[in-house]
């Protein structure tokens, strides 16, 4: 079992300035504290996220940690020149000495994509052809490629990656139907939510993936060659009653950012595509799984149960959200360390 950390990186009412030095002050302990892989969100036009352009906020990660992989979860393929974004990954690979995965997906939020002019009903089709042309884009040294939305005709390939053939690809999906996709094309997997949607979304993954017979680009440090998460808000303190004191607050106000964009947009019901079942505050969030808060053994305890019932091999921890200090979270990663990883890694 390997640990990873993940971050919307949402305004947290402090300057942004002091945010992100915040969140590289943060990455450098969970570098130190042995995480696999720091994953950051890619939204737009919302408090839930401060790092819109994913690509500047992971080049200056690239520099700050020496160890820890990158990567976006995900890169929001219909809002990007294929070009553009074969470029930024060159650079981003390089920069962190190939240490890059790239997650991709087309976006789950429909007002995002509407201020970017592009339709959500349009959005699976676009995206499947961003990323094959991104996947050609980067193993040639010219670029001939011909789909619905997008037509190069021989453009040269300056960068290349430092990994190769390319930087791993994920696919991060909370619906059976993107599961489904993702473990057909071999790529790694991480889903979210509650237990029982996690649960089918990680089987439909599986069963797709066992049809394909194996991941595109296996990697041996997984068991299977396929990375196959969940991803966890986690808040641990010295007591349960302490972790609940720390986590109710900066759960309920992540929350709150995660539902601004619908409620500034005047949508009072959730449309087909925001129909996730997040929770509506932090007791519903314990309740279903996708909150574990508590003493290093409660949080222990948890994580052993879910791993046991869902069957992945990726922990993809929320440490540092809502309007949670920085010292608060360092202690609660420091827990984490000292009293929770050294017993997953026995998992």
């Amino acid at each position: 079992m390997k640990v990873g950390l993940f971050d919307h990186v949402e305004n947290g009412e402090r300057p942004l300035t002091t945010l992100f030095d915040e969140r590289l002050r943060f990455a450098e302990a969970a570098e130190a504290a042995g995480f696999y892989c720091l994953h950051v969100a890619e939204h737009h036009q919302t408090p839930l996220n401060m790092v819109p352009v994913p690509g500047v906020y992971l080049g200056t990660l690239a520099r700050a940690t020496r160890r820890m992989r990158l990567g976006p979860l995900v890169y929001l393929l219909p809002l990007y020149s294929p070009l553009r974004l074969i470029e930024e990954i060159c650079m981003l690979d390089h920069l962190s000495h190939g240490r890059l995965d790239v997650g991709v997906g087309r976006g789950v939020s429909p007002y995002e994509l509407k201020f970017h002019n592009v339709e959500h009903d349009q959005s699976r089709d676009i995206f499947i052809d961003a990323f094959n042309c991104i996947s050609a884009g980067l193993t040639t040294e010219r670029l001939t490629y011909k789909g619905d939305n997008y037509v190069y005709e021989n453009v040269p390939i300056a960068l290349h990656p430092l990994q190769q053939p390319h930087p791993p690809f994920w696919y991060a999906s909370s619906s059976a139907v993107g599961s489904t996709w993702g473990g057909e094309h071999g790529l790694h997997f991480v889903t979210l939510g509650p237990t029982a949607s996690a649960k089918a979304n990680i089987a439909a993954y599986k069963t797709a993936l066992a049809k394909r017979g194996a991941p595109v680009q296996p990697k041996p440090e997984f068991s299977g060659g396929a990375v196959i998460g969940v991803m966890r808000h986690i808040f641990i303190a010295d007591t349960d009653a302490e972790a609940h004191r720390l986590g109710k607050p900066a759960m309920d106000y992540h929350l709150g950012n995660m539902n601004w964009l619908r409620v500034n947009q005047g949508d009072t019901n959730l449309t087909s595509r925001l129909k996730i079942p997040h929770g509506e505050n932090f007791e519903d969030c314990l309740a279903n799984g996708s909150v574990i808060a508590g003493s290093p053994r409660t949080v222990r305890s948890a994580i052993e149960r879910q791993v046991n019932e869902l069957g992945v091999n990726y922990l993809v921890t929320y440490l540092f959200l809502g309007t949670m200090t920085l010292g608060d979270a360092l202690r609660s990663l420091e827990l984490f360390r000292t009293e929770v990883m050294p017993h997953l890694a026995k998992l």
